[in-house]
C-alpha cells in the first residue's frame, strides 16, 4: 500500500486528526465546509419558528439538506485532492472555483426560502429567474470542474493503490452521471415524473409517492463520491487478497451500485415512486 495512504486511513479513526488533515490538504475547502455547517445549525435554530410550508414541506427543510451535503462535498474534494500530483496553483483553481460555485448556490437556496419561496426551476418574477439562472451556471462551473477532477484520476499523476484509486474514479463517473439528471431536471423544469412537484412525499427526502422522482437517483449518485472511495478504504488494505483480486472486488459494488441509480433513473422518467420498484 502506498505509504501516504496507509496513515490517511488511520484517521478516520481520529476525527480532530482528519479535521486538521482537511485544513492541510486543502484550506479553502475546509473553511466553506464549516461555513455550510454554520448557516445549518443557524438554519436548524430558525426552523422551530417558522411555519411557513413551499412545495409541502417547512420552508428551511430544502436549504437545510443542500447545506449538509455541501459540506460533506467539498470535504470529500478537499480530501481527494491530496492524492493528485497537481502544481499547488492548479489545485487552487479546483479548490476556490468549487468553493465559489457551492457558496453560490447555498446562498441562493438560503435568499429563496426566506423569501418563502422556491429557488429551482422559479422564474415566475425577473429576480427569481435571475436567481435560478445564477445556480444553473454555479453548478455548470462545479461539474466542469468534477469532469476536471475525474479526468486527473484517469490520465494524472497520483499516489493511491490501484484498488482504491478505482473507488475514486467510479464515485466521480457516477456523481458526474447524476450531475447530468440534475441538468435533464433542469431541462424539464420538475424533479416529478407524471405529478406536480410539491405533492406527497418520503419523510425528510420527500421523494414523491404518487410519481416518479428524478431526486432519487440524482442524490443517490451524487452520494457514490463518498460512499465508493470509503468502500475500497478497507478492500485497499485487505492483506491476503491481490491487487486484482482488491480491484475486482471494488468495481463489483461500484457496478452494481451504477445499476442501482440506472434503475432509479428509468423507474423515474416512466412515473414510478421510488418505493415502488
Amino acid at each position: 500500500m502506498s505509504t501516504s495512504v496507509a496513515p490517511a486511513i488511520s484517521r478516520f479513526n481520529r476525527p480532530g486528526q482528519f479535521l486538521r488533515d482537511l485544513y492541510r490538504r486543502s484550506k479553502v475547502l475546509a473553511i466553506i465546509g464549516w461555513i455550510h455547517l454554520a448557516l445549518l445549525a443557524g438554519m436548524l435554530v430558525v426552523f422551530p419558528f417558522d411555519s411557513r410550508i413551499v412545495m409541502g414541506i417547512n420552508v428551511w427543510i430544502k436549504p437545510m439538506k443542500f447545506a449538509m451535503s455541501i459540506a460533506i462535498y467539498v470535504w470529500t474534494v478537499a480530501w481527494l485532492l491530496e492524492y493528485l500530483r497537481l502544481p499547488g496553483w492548479a489545485k487552487g483553481i479546483i479548490s476556490w472555483g468549487i468553493s465559489i460555485s457551492m457558496l453560490t448556490e447555498i446562498a441562493c437556496i438560503a435568499t429563496q426560502a426566506d423569501r418563502g419561496t422556491t429557488s429551482h426551476y422559479n422564474v415566475s418574477t425577473p429576480f427569481d429567474a435571475v436567481m435560478f439562472s445564477i445556480m444553473g451556471i454555479m453548478i455548470a462551473l462545479n461539474s466542469v470542474l468534477a469532469l476536471v477532477l475525474l479526468i486527473c484520476f484517469f490520465t494524472g499523476k497520483y499516489n493511491v493503490p490501484s484498488p482504491y484509486l478505482w473507488g475514486i474514479r467510479s464515485g466521480l463517473v457516477i456523481f458526474l452521471a447524476a450531475s447530468g439528471i440534475g441538468g435533464m431536471m433542469i431541462a424539464h423544469g420538475s424533479h416529478s415524473v407524471g405529478v406536480r412537484d410539491g405533492g406527497p412525499g418520503l419523510p425528510i427526502v420527500n421523494w414523491s409517492t404518487k410519481g416518479g422522482d428524478l431526486r432519487a437517483p440524482h442524490f443517490l449518485g451524487l452520494h457514490a463520491l463518498q460512499v465508493l472511495p470509503i468502500l475500497a478504504f478497507p478492500i485497499s488494505r485487505h492483506r491476503s487478497w491481490t491487487t486484482n483480486q482488491k480491484t475486482a472486488y471494488v468495481l463489483t459494488p461500484s457496478g452494481a451500485y451504477a445499476i442501482l441509480i440506472a434503475l432509479l433513473y428509468f423507474q423515474a422518467i416512466h412515473g414510478l415512486p421510488p418505493l415502488r420498484m
